[in-house]
C-alpha cells in the first residue's frame, strides 16, 4: 500500500522521530515545509522528503556528526532544585549555563529562550520539558537538565501534565543538523518510563549525570 500524500503532525514526528511538539515549533518558524488547513498543519510528503535529504543528508555519512551525551553535557550543568512555576526553572538552567565560554551572550540567550516559550509551550508531555534555541552567539551545542522536586504546573504541556524534568538544549544557528539530532535523541528516551522514574528519584546531580551518559545512547 503507498504511502498518503499528506502528512499530519503525528505522521511526521514519527518519520523523524522527534515529538509532535517540536514539529509543531517547526511549523510555526517555518522550518519545516507545510501548509495549514484552518487551524491544522498539513505536510507534503515529498516535500517534507526533500525536507530532511537536505538539512540530515547534505553531508557524507563520515561527515555526520557523533553527538554523545558527553559531548553536550558537563556534570555542572546537571541540577537538582525546587520549583513550582516555568519562569523560575528556565531562569535557573539559564544561570547555570551562564558562566561557559560556549554561550557568547548571556542576555540573547534569556530574550531567546523566554521569547521561544511564548510562542509555543516547550512541555513535551509525561512530565517532561524540553526548551531549546538556536542563536548566533553559541558556540557550539551545550546542554543542561534540570529536575524539579515538585511539579511545575504552569508549563502548559502538550498532555497537560506537571513538568519535572527539563532539557535546556543550545545550538548556534549554523548547528541545524546537530539541534535535530540531539532533539531526536531526547525525545525519543524521554519515552523510557524505567528511565524517567530513575532521574526523578536520583539522590545527586552526579548520579543523574552518570546515569545519562551512560544509558542514553
Amino acid at each position: 500500500m503507498s504511502q498518503p500524500e499528506i502528512m499530519t503532525v503525528q505522521e511526521v514526528a514519527e518519520l523523524l522521530r522527534v515529538s509532535e511538539r517540536t514539529v509543531y515549533d517547526w511549523a510555526t518558524n517555518g522550518q519545516i515545509p507545510c501548509g495549514k488547513l484552518g487551524t491544522t498543519w498539513r505536510f507534503k510528503r515529498s516535500d517534507v522528503e526533500t525536507w530532511i535529504d537536505e538539512n540530515l543528508s547534505r553531508r557524507k555519512p563520515a561527515q555526520l556528526p557523533i553527538i554523545s551525551m558527553r559531548d553536550i553535557l558537563s556534570p555542572e550543568h546537571v541540577i537538582l532544585f525546587d520549583v513550582t512555576s516555568k519562569r523560575q526553572a528556565l531562569q535557573q538552567l539559564i544561570d547555570t549555563l551562564s558562566t561557559n565560554s560556549v554561550v557568547g551572550n548571556i542576555d540573547e540567550l534569556t530574550e531567546g529562550i523566554f521569547k521561544r516559550e511564548e510562542m509555543m509551550s516547550t512541555g513535551i508531555g509525561l512530565g517532561v520539558a524540553v526548551p531549546h534555541v538556536r542563536l548566533k552567539s553559541i558556540k557550539k551545542p551545550i546542554m543542561a537538565v534540570g529536575i524539579s522536586k515538585s511539579d511545575i504546573t504552569d508549563y502548559e504541556s502538550i498532555d497537560g501534565k506537571p513538568v519535572r524534568i527539563l532539557f535546556m538544549i543550545l545550538a548556534g544557528l549554523g548547528q541545524h543538523v546537530e539541534h535535530i539530532k540531539t532533539l531526536a535523541r531526547i525525545s525519543g528516551f524521554v519515552k523510557d518510563n524505567h528511565l524517567r522514574n530513575s532521574l526523578l528519584s536520583a539522590a545527586s546531580s552526579e548520579s543523574i549525570y552518570q546515569m545519562l551518559v551512560t544509558k542514553v545512547k
